[in-house]
């Protein structure tokens, strides 16, 4: 008996009047804006521009999409091209059905596209966003939530996800939640990625093919749990044998790119430093001119406060200067008076 478990959706479609919500398309679209909003600070933090990585996400995304369904629908093409299936519904990408190989083979290719148009070297583009591509798997792996798919064996763990429906050949019951698990390893492959970028200071795409292997070595054991049908061989599922060929071919990149080109890109965007310097020599011209005008108007007002000091100065010079003519006049009168004096003594003794 169950004590706890997860319980899956009714539905995966909430309805907005005659508008259909989808959780899957919520949880794709969700994860591609986390993906484009941390590799975009990851490049700015490498010396790019602002936006660029949302301007090739234009190329890449569709690319992805496209690639993703692709892989799907081929590898799992008795879904869609077997008696009593629909082919239209190869075309219901809402419905669930993306291969994460596909999705990333094509995004790599529509990614080249858009990094080539901006000149920018696509290795150093793929280290800025491979975290947020697997931020980006942990979101979008909760649309399987929604549309109750790629569980893994039944178990009665308390961590168990309940399946309800029936369709397509589905039993009700309690499984194990690979889709939760593939999203927390998504998330510590994303942290782990983060680390080694900056302990390390990956360059030249090995931080793209950490992820990627890192990715891969979890895809594997996950992979081996999940009890829908797939393609087998030599007793593993195809995504089996396809993890571990993708594991291998990114260690050997991470060796033989360590080997060959040590470090990381000095410069992950021509032009950037130049423009951030054209900025900066812009926003220094400013300074000084509003500097230069302040200083014009601090001497503007020193040579007023002078005048005003000298006009109450010289007016005293002038008053002091009257009154020592006044005195020397009086002195010169004085005299004049004692003269004349002088002079009638003398007559009267003569």
């Amino acid at each position: 008996m169950e004590l706890a478990f997860i319980p899956s959706p009714s539905s995966g479609v909430l309805y907005l009047g005659p508008v259909p919500l989808r959780g899957y398309a919520f949880c794709i679209i969700i994860g591609v804006f986390v993906a484009v909003w941390l590799g975009n600070k990851r490049w700015i933090a490498r010396g790019g521009r602002a936006g660029t990585v949302a301007d090739i996400a234009v190329w890449a995304v569709p690319f992805g999409l496209i690639g993703g369904r692709l892989y799907h629908v081929i590898t799992d093409y008795q879904l869609y091209f077997s008696e009593g299936r629909d082919w239209v519904d190869a075309f219901k990408i809402w419905e669930g059905g993306l291969g994460i190989w596909g999705a990333i083979a094509f995004g790599a290719v529509g990614a080249w596209i858009g990094a080539r148009r901006r000149g920018v070297p696509m290795p150093a583009y793929a280290d800025a966003v491979a975290p947020g591509i697997a931020l980006a798997q942990a979101i979008g792996r909760w649309g399987n939530w929604f549309n109750q798919e790629l569980y893994g064996k039944a178990t009665d763990l308390p961590w168990a996800v309940e399946i309800t429906s029936s369709a397509d050949g589905r039993v009700p019951g309690t499984y194990h939640p690979t889709f939760l698990y593939e999203s927390l390893w998504c998330i510590g492959v994303a942290l782990l990625v983060i680390w080694a970028d900056r302990r390390f200071e990956l360059g030249h795409g090995r931080a793209f093919a950490l992820y990627v292997a890192s990715y891969c070595a979890g895809r594997f054991w996950i992979e081996y749990m999940r009890v829908d049908d797939a393609h087998h061989i030599l007793g593993l599922r195809l995504n089996n044998w396809t993890a571990l060929l993708v594991f291998l071919l990114a260690v050997v990149y991470i060796v033989l790119s360590a080997r060959k080109r040590p470090g990381r890109e000095a410069v992950v965007e021509p032009g950037a430093e130049r423009a951030d310097g054209d900025a900066a020599a812009d926003d220094a011209t400013v300074d000084a001119g509003a500097a230069d005008a302040a200083d014009a108007e601090d001497s503007r007002k020193a040579q007023d406060s002078a005048k005003d000091s000298d006009a109450p100065a010289g007016a005293g010079e002038r008053g002091a200067a009257a009154g020592d003519a006044g005195e020397g006049t009086e002195r010169d009168a004085k005299k004049d008076v004692r003269d004349v004096k002088d002079g009638a003594d003398s007559a009267k003794k003569a």
